[in-house]
């Protein structure tokens, strides 16, 4: 396929369902693996193999990774975001469930329409925005409340709060790159600085917290970190990148709201986690919030 497609057709729907499916279930994948492998080390190890396999197919696609182009100090600074990003959700889902911890990380879209207007000003919000910026700060409201009580899974609220942490970092490394000389970078060389960066720095933060390194693995945490590392850290990233450059972003951005669901689907037969009310009204205000915030605006070009 050439050119650039004004809707989605069916093969772009089926690709973003299989994507928001995965990465709903990988935060479930994660938490199943920590009884076997400490947090961080889980991620450190899935970024170090993720760097090595975009480096592989960046060679062969020929594109110049190294080459100056005023990346630099953004793309180390986009990196270093990303990389606590993931710090705080492994470390998080010690604390909570997996389906409360992904609602509060996929508040991100929200930080970024927030944030990104003060830095370009063409991304001003407009009313409807700021209506899906309110139904966001219920859904927090609503499930931190839970999260400070006995009640639903528990007292969750370090745990949650990290995941709100994570969220916002996700945001701001959107802010980065949209609003620095990255959103010109090839999407592979911007995606190479984010897991790069957390190849480096997530060892050493395991190290610093005194994980333990097991690398006797059962089947089980050795399929967890192969799906982790293949599937999560490389291919749905590099698909994504590749939908959003053929379809409009404002569509595909329509479907993250699916991965919440997901996560709270997996999580509850998977883990055995809580539905409670409060995380179901949560979920429903950031799916709105979503929608609301990627609504395309009179007189707004779509991109």
């Amino acid at each position: 396929m050439t050119g650039r497609q004004e809707h989605l057709d069916g093969r772009a729907v089926v690709i973003l369902l299989a994507c928001c499916a995965f990465w709903g279930v990988q935060q479930v994948l994660v938490k199943a693996t920590l009884p076997e492998l400490a947090p961080v080390f889980q991620a450190a190890v899935r970024f170090v193999g993720a760097t090595l396999l975009l480096g592989l197919w960046c060679a062969w696609r020929g594109v110049r990774l190294f080459a100056r182009d005023g990346t630099l100090w953004p793309g180390l600074l986009a990196g270093l975001l990303f990389a606590a990003e993931f710090a705080a959700i492994y470390i998080g889902l010690q604390y909570t469930t997996a389906s409360r911890l992904t609602v509060f990380l996929y508040t991100s879209p929200f930080w970024v329409a927030l944030l990104l207007p003060l830095f370009v000003p063409a991304e001003r919000l407009h009313r409807i925005q700021w209506i899906g910026l309110a139904c966001a700060f219920a859904a927090v409201v609503f499930a931190l409340r839970e999260g400070f009580t006995a009640g639903g899974a528990g007292i969750t609220w370090r745990g949650d709060l990290l995941g709100l942490a994570a969220g916002a970092l996700w945001g701001l490394t959107t802010v980065v790159i949209r609003s620095t000389a990255l959103v010109r970078a090839a999407p592979s060389k911007m995606l190479f600085y984010q897991v790069g960066v957390s190849a480096v720095t997530l060892p050493l933060l395991s190290l610093a917290l005194g994980e333990a390194w097991n690398w006797r693995w059962s089947a089980f945490a050795t399929v967890s970190m192969t799906a982790q590392t293949v599937v999560g850290a490389f291919a749905s990233y590099l698909v994504w990148m590749w939908l959003l450059a053929h379809y409009p972003a404002t569509r595909i951005s329509a479907f993250v709201f699916l991965t919440p669901l997901f996560a709270l689907l997996a999580g509850a037969l998977w883990l055995g986690e809580p539905v409670t009310a409060s995380l179901l009204l949560a979920l429903a205000l950031v799916a709105v919030g979503i929608v609301l915030v990627n609504r395309r605006v009179p007189g707004k070009a779509r991109v």
